[in-house]
Parts: structure tokens; C-alpha cells; sequence
């Protein structure tokens, strides 16, 4: 799913324009991002939690020359889904794609 399929949903089920979806959708990701920004947590019950982790820094390798370089420490966003949110996507109650999910399983 992209935005534009996020906000003509937004659209469809709240029976708006799609002006008025995209105003909200723009405004919700703008949100996550000045308090990830600020270092604040979000957590959005039933569907999970956004931080930031630090990684520190470290030398890698620029893979065309084999040259080393330094990668600076920085924050990364890292987002963990909550129990329910886990369940709802691994539930097999009326999913079709369960069928086709229990064949891959055999072939791992």
C-alpha cells in the first residue's frame, strides 16, 4: 500500500475529500516524525510502538573501491508491533492467503 492508496482509503471510509484525507494523513506522519525527532516515543495501542535507537559508528567498506570509511553514529527510527497487531496479521480466520502462507512454511 502506498500513500495515495493510504489516503483514497482514509477518503473512502470517513466519506471525505480526498483533499481533506491527504490533509490528515500528511498531518499524522508529520506528527510521528517531529517526535521522533524530538526523541519522544509513540505508542499507538493495538498497533504498536515508534523510537529512536542510536547505532554507533563504524568503519565500512565503499563496496565498488574496497575503500574504508567512516560511518558516523546516528539515530535510526525502529518500530515494534504490538501483540494484537502480530495476532491480526498471523490470524487465519477468513484469510485466504493462509492457504498459500502453510505452502511456504513447508518449504523453508
Amino acid at each position: 500500500m502506498t500513500k495515495a492508496d493510504l489516503i483514497d482509503e482514509v477518503s473512502r471510509l470517513a466519506e471525505l475529500t480526498r483533499k481533506d484525507s491527504e490533509v490528515i494523513v500528511e498531518t499524522i506522519f508529520e506528527s510521528v516524525v517531529r517526535s521522533l525527532r524530538a526523541g519522544d516515543k509513540i505508542e499507538i495501542r493495538g498497533f504498536g510502538s515508534f523510537r529512536t535507537r542510536q547505532r554507533k559508528p563504524r568503519v565500512g567498506r565503499n563496496p565498488k573501491t574496497g575503500e574504508r570509511v567512516d560511518v558516523p553514529a546516528k539515530k535510526i527510527p525502529f518500530f515494534k508491533p504490538s501483540k494484537e497487531l502480530k495476532d491480526m496479521v498471523n490470524s487465519s480466520a477468513g484469510q485466504p492467503q493462509a492457504a498459500a502462507g502453510s505452502s511456504s512454511e513447508h518449504s523453508a
